[in-house]
């Protein structure tokens, strides 16, 4: 099969376009035929080596962790999909294996797809989606009528967060760049602050939960802005953070919190619900081919893209 890999750690010229082994189902997996994935800075940060302590020097690695594809063999053991069913989900992003033409899929992280979108579309939704979905809802508690102020509006996750918290009620104010305040509105902001010109950790305006989906705050920047139990939480772990995420438990109403996605069936069949009932969209910056993935990471380095970058796999 075709696969975009990399034999070392380094630029995203390592990428190589190349013919690598078709994976081989496990009694508990699925076989996917991939037609879509999606970029997300995880990926080339560990194509850098930034997490290389963790991912270890087992090369080749293929890239990508977002998958939309067609189930084509499932393992003996597997009993809620067959071949034919279109699904989606996220691989573990340390492992990779989805910018190929075939991935395994354990059957217990995988969920049918939403149909009203295109697999590049689905491709968009699993690890952003999640991220927002699992951190504004498990580490946020939110609520109908709670405030809630997400920097990175625009992003691949803020995209999500914005709109899962309007779909769940919320009160919500995105930070942008001006150029993308009117594209946050239509995503349903109540309110948009443009960071060039506006510092919110100074405005006087206090929110239940503030996500720092870009992971370019801190919790000592933000605390002042939250409610008495309101709760900051990062997409980046980091040195500044660490330590009131630690303490914050045991010293201060407020909390500080860090969201690392997990692929679950049933958060993934929310969004479903939520994309197919139109209270929810992925947005799709840019589209490339399998063959130009190391472009797709060089644009995404750039952090100027506005909402997702897809991946698409021919047929």
């Amino acid at each position: 099969m075709k696969a975009v890999a990399f034999d070392r750690y380094g630029s995203a010229e390592e990428l190589q376009y190349r013919e690598l082994s078709k994976p081989i189902a496990k009694s508990n997996e699925l076989l996917i035929k991939v037609r879509a994935s999606s970029v997300n800075p995880v990926d080339w940060k560990i194509r850098q080596g930034n997490l290389q302590l963790l991912t270890g020097f087992k090369f080749p690695r293929i890239v990508g962790s977002d998958i939309s594809g067609v189930v084509v063999e499932v393992g003996r053991e597997v009993t809620k999909f067959q071949p034919g069913d279109e699904v989606y989900t996220f691989l573990n992003p340390l492992n990779g294996g989805a910018c190929a033409e075939y991935a395994v899929v354990p059957e217990s992280i995988a969920a049918i797809k939403p149909k009203n979108i295109t697999h590049a579309e689905a491709a968009a939704v699993p690890i952003a989606g999640l991220t927002a979905l699992q951190a504004l809802r498990d580490l946020g508690e939110i609520k109908a009528g709670k405030k809630v102020l997400i920097n990175g509006a625009s992003g691949g996750v803020g995209i999500f967060a914005v709109q899962v918290a309007k779909a769940l009620n919320a009160e919500v104010t995105g930070v942008c760049s001006a150029q993308n305040t009117e594209f946050v509105k239509n995503l349903g902001a109540d309110f948009v602050l443009n960071y060039a010109e506006i510092d919110f950790t100074k405005q006087p305006e206090k929110y239940d939960i503030i996500l720092d989906a870009v992971g370019k705050q801190t919790f000592a920047n933000c605390e002042k802005l939250l409610q008495s139990d309101g709760v900051y939480i990062s997409t980046l772990p980091s040195f500044e953070n660490f330590f009131p995420m630690l303490t914050s438990w045991f010293f201060s109403t407020k909390k500080a919190q860090l969201i690392v996605a997990k692929p679950k069936p049933d958060d993934l069949g929310f969004l479903r619900e939520l994309i197919e009932s139109e209270q929810t969209r992925p947005i799709v910056d840019r589209t490339y081919s399998l063959a130009e993935v190391a472009a797709a990471h060089t644009y995404s380095q750039t952090g100027r893209a506005v909402g997702k970058i897809a991946i698409v796999i021919d047929s």
